[in-house]
């Protein structure tokens, strides 16, 4: 089994979308910048956290370049549809046309 945050476990990782993917990637090295300070004034507690929190940063960094490179699929975020605006002429025609009649219109 991996060490790390149980929470940054690569399954966690696909699910999240770029932006917070770079927010959990400066909440890591934040920490990471914490625990070498303590770790240099004789403060740390725990020596394998340091070396916890440098493979979850490892792990984001991967899960960022197979998504770039296409190897890892984004998650595709969920949205609402959109809501025409009131007194829209466009947004009212918009669902009574067929593709049928615009072709013939388009042909004329």
């Amino acid at each position: 089994m991996a060490v790390g945050s149980k929470e940054l476990a690569t399954v966690e990782l696909d699910t999240f979308e770029n932006d917070r993917l770079v927010d959990e990637l400066k909440k890591a090295k934040e920490e990471l910048f914490n625990l070498r300070f303590q770790s240099a004034t004789g403060q740390l507690e725990s020596h394998g956290r340091l070396r916890a929190v440098k493979r979850d940063i490892a792990r984001i960094y991967t899960v960022i370049r197979e998504r770039e490179l296409g190897i890892r699929a984004t998650p595709v975020a969920v949205e609402a549809p959109a809501k025409p605006k009131r007194g829209s002429k466009k947004a009212e025609a918009a669902p009574a046309e067929t593709a049928e009649s615009t072709a013939e219109e388009a042909s004329k």
